[in-house]
């Protein structure tokens, strides 16, 4: 009977991984547009959760501005719910610079050139359903 129990155990946590592994995986092309300059980077970051929007990046990239575009490519990403913001680092010290008020000096931009008024864009106006390999373009 133990021998059994074994087995059995064995079994089920064999096809709990093989499930996980099996999940889909997508890619999200992100490409932004409008770009003052060529000047400093463009820093994209990839959000999985409503919580973590704006704060905890799930996966982030630096990326070089040509042409006052750039495109990067998010890849191996699990079906889900994401979304994108960026912020071209006109001056290279990486980070948003923003005014007295909090208002950005910089260009912003989120998925679905989503827009905040009064703040940032919120998560509802950003998101997207991952099923499937993505194209994305931001402007800036």
């Amino acid at each position: 009977m133990n021998v059994l129990v074994k087995i059995v155990v064995a079994l089920i946590i064999g096809f709990v991984c093989h499930q996980s592994e099996a999940q889909n995986k997508h890619n999200i092309i992100v490409t932004v547009k409008n770009a003052n300059s060529n000047e400093g980077k463009m820093f994209i970051a990839l959000y999985k959760t409503e919580s973590s929007f704006l704060n905890t990046t799930y996966k982030a990239v630096k990326s070089e501005i040509k042409d006052n575009q750039c495109t990067i490519t998010f890849e191996d990403i699990p079906d889900g719910i994401y979304a994108v913001s960026i912020f071209h680092d006109e001056n290279n010290n990486g980070k948003l610079d923003s005014n007295f008020f909090g208002i950005p000096k910089e260009d912003y931009g989120c998925s679905n050139n989503a827009k905040g008024f009064m703040g940032p864009p919120k998560w509802e106006d950003a998101k997207f359903q991952l099923n499937k390999n993505e194209s994305l373009t931001i402007k800036l």
